[in-house]
């Protein structure tokens, strides 16, 4: 126990250790199975949000469940790990599963005011946007995934098995498992190959 306390000292500081402490003091009260969250943390409809044991945040995140049905819509997985400013909102669902890395400054939504796919009259921009009425596709995020800093993922996007993200990325279409995506859209650029072991380019192993 002295041995993890002086490397926790070594590695934050005395002050910063104390901090810590403070932090996982706190985090038992907000949600019990998580490992450590750091304040400031904001949580909005907390009972519709299911947290499972090893979750981590840095600072300043965000997490905000609106259901329609009083149902649990924002779930995490075994240890998902997130850094600071991330900011998830979920109306319909937002799955985020086992041992998933998020960097910071990442904006997941499942909904958002108004949909514009064409196929409904209810974003008439003389309609003011936070009047629209809200529109919502699930998010599913499957275990593995790693998604760089800034990136954006919006309505109705699984993301495939052990898939990284780039930084700056805004994933608005699915994306299949075991490949790096970057861009706006993201699209794969490589996918890993189980045979040679190695990430090769997308187009040679499709």
């Amino acid at each position: 126990m002295l041995d993890l306390e002086n490397k926790m000292i070594k590695q934050y500081g005395f002050i910063g250790f104390l901090k810590i402490i403070y932090f996982k003091i706190r985090t038992f009260f907000v949600f019990s199975e998580a490992r450590l969250i750091r304040f400031p943390f904001d949580v909005r409809g907390k009972e519709f949000i299911s947290v499972e044991r090893g979750f981590t945040t840095g600072f300043g995140c965000r997490l905000e469940a609106y259901p329609t049905n009083k149902m649990t819509v924002l779930t995490f997985g075994k240890n998902v790990q997130m850094n600071d400013y991330v900011h998830i909102t979920a109306r319909e669902k937002v799955s985020i599963g086992n041992n998933v890395l998020l960097a910071s400054k990442i904006y997941i939504s499942d909904c958002s005011h108004g949909s514009y796919a064409g196929d409904t009259n209810d974003s008439n921009p003389d309609i003011a946007p936070a009047e629209r009425v809200l529109f919502s596709k699930p998010v599913i995020i499957h275990d593995n995934v790693w998604l760089g800093e800034f990136v954006s993922v919006l309505p109705g996007v699984t993301i495939g098995k052990g898939t990284i993200v780039g930084a700056n990325s805004v994933v608005s279409k699915s994306l299949p498992e075991n490949v790096i995506a970057v861009g706006t859209p993201a699209k794969p650029i490589k996918k890993f190959n189980f045979n040679t072991q190695k990430w090769e380019k997308y187009k040679n192993i499709i």
